[in-house]
């Protein structure tokens, strides 16, 4: 870009508001013709929200600030206004359509036609001219769900070529990939940038951030904190810019002496049931005691979910290792066993996962103990059953307080509280928390963690997955840190410092 030519891509104080969360506020980010810049920050920090922005995914109506392409000002009311403009997105998540061909997938949505009947040929034609772009040498015959991860994602970009795409937005392109394909991804962005290509990259790995990108710019809690060349910045600043952020006093924490090894979990590895070969949790070992609360770091796709899943049973792929309860070995390991032994699970999205929204509050929290709960003849007693619902809702605070109130009513710290209620009715020895407070206000949080506290000071073994890195270093005695699915650093709360926690989850 010269001095006088405008950039490719201008976004300029670009705010977005959700429901209690202001996602961004006030960003800028510019891309030009021949550059890749990266755009880097924690989970959370407004990085997805900005592409959704920047692909058309939110209609301009619904942010403020400004977009202009060529110093022109434009307004995306969709993805394919986006496309148009010649903005392409790669997400994370590839949006490939396996049973069709590869050709039939970089020409889906824009199929060459003559009297309104698809013509094959040029479709195969247009797709060898995107793939030629790529050196990638791929038969545009065969099913997209016949290739390799690696292949997939040359023919995600081969797409966005096939369309004319001037700016290139990749979503954490490698986070699948093996380091050979990696590699090879490298080497084609860098191929691409020198034919004028502009490219947004978006990645963890910050290694390779500072590797391929001329220009950085770091968000956090929504703003752009940091911005410029990535020669004048080493990783160690990207991660002090990533986590700039003090432990307030929202986090209670009594001193505590731990007990005895409640969980123990010997060389657990979970394959990945999508993708040949590859695993989404490799050897990891790990004890958490009694009045011990045990956080578990890193960023998005390191396998902290797939891991917790593992310990409760209910692997997400075929799995080894050995979990045991007080020393006990789990045998023939279900959830139920799991439930039954003394282990209870609140996963990462209460509404797909927990609660059933269209019954009662009462209904949700007596659900995993209906046998306790029976009279005489397997009849549920509708008395005990608000009995215990009552009890859960007086001790954690559920509001409103009428058991009968629909779940799915519920604000959701409220809707929280019910299924940790839910649990606790089990009486567990050990409670796996997974983001226990993802999509709650300041004042839920305060008293979920308030209530952690006094669970962990009761006795309880606490095992908590969360993207809020201040609200692990704050809830745990000791911190573990996993990376590409293994447990890579381990930390005592007094060296758990969130620059020591980022080092270790980004490979720095």
């Amino acid at each position: 870009m010269t001095a006088s030519a405008p950039p490719l891509l201008a976004m300029r104080g670009i705010g977005k508001q959700f429901p209690g969360v202001r996602a961004l506020d006030g960003v800028d980010f510019t891309a030009a013709a021949g550059e890749i810049h990266a755009l880097v920050g924690e989970n959370g920090a407004g990085k997805s929200t900005l592409l959704k922005i920047l692909g058309g995914s939110y209609p301009a109506r619904t942010f403020t600030g400004e977009l202009r392409m060529d110093g022109h000002p434009c307004r995306f009311r969709s993805v394919a206004d986006a496309e148009r403009a010649g903005l392409a997105v790669v997400h994370q998540e590839l949006s490939l359509v396996g049973p069709l061909t590869v050709a039939e997938n970089v020409t889906l949505g824009h199929e060459p036609r003559a009297a309104g009947i698809v013509q094959r040929d040029r479709a195969r034609v247009l797709a060898r001219g995107a793939l030629a772009l790529l050196h990638a040498d791929i038969d545009p015959d065969v099913r997209v769900e016949r290739l390799g991860i690696g292949h997939q994602q040359m023919v995600e970009i081969a797409k966005a070529l096939a369309r004319k795409a001037r700016l290139l937005v990749l979503d954490e392109p490698t986070a699948a990939l093996s380091d050979a394909d990696a590699e090879g991804l490298l080497r084609l962005l860098e191929r691409l940038r020198a034919q004028g290509l502009g490219i947004v990259y978006v990645s963890h790995r910050l290694e390779e951030v500072l590797r391929i990108a001329d220009r950085v710019t770091v968000l956090r809690d929504g703003r752009s904190v940091r911005s410029g060349l990535a020669r004048d910045i080493n990783a160690l600043q990207l991660v002090a810019a990533m986590v700039g952020r003090d432990i307030d006093s929202l986090f209670p924490h009594a001193p505590r002496t731990p007990g005895a090894v409640v969980l123990s979990a010997a060389h657990v590895c979970v394959d990945d049931p999508h993708v040949a070969g590859r695993r989404l949790v490799h050897d990891v070992s790990l004890e958490v005691r009694a009045g011990e609360v045990v956080g578990l770091a890193g960023l998005i796709g390191a396998g902290r979910s797939e891991l917790l899943m593992a310990l409760f049973g209910a692997p997400a792929g075929p799995s080894l290792g050995e979990i045991a309860i007080d020393g006990e070995p789990l045998r023939r390991h279900t959830p139920r066993v799991a439930i039954d032994r003394g282990m209870a699970l609140l996963g990462e999205d209460r509404k797909q996962l927990g609660l059933l929204l269209g019954s009662s509050v009462a209904d949700n929290i007596v659900l995993p103990v209906l046998s306790r709960l029976a009279e005489r003849g397997g009849v549920l007693s509708p008395s005990r059953v608000r009995a215990v619902a009552e009890s859960t809702i007086r001790a954690l605070g559920v509001r409103p307080t009428d058991p009968d109130e629909r779940a799915g009513a519920l604000s959701g710290g409220n809707q929280q509280k019910v299924l940790l209620g839910r649990w606790l009715e089990t009486r567990p020895r050990v409670l796996l928390l997974d983001e226990p407070t993802r999509g709650i206000d300041i004042g839920a949080r305060e008293e979920i963690y308030a209530l952690i506290d006094r669970l962990a000071a009761g006795g309880l073994a606490i095992l908590v997955v969360s993207s809020d890195l201040p609200e692990v270093l704050g809830l745990a005695d000791r911190v573990l840190v996993m990376r590409a699915g293994r447990l890579v650093a381990e930390f005592s709360r007094e060296t758990a410092t969130p620059e020591a926690v980022m080092a270790a989850a980004t490979g720095v």
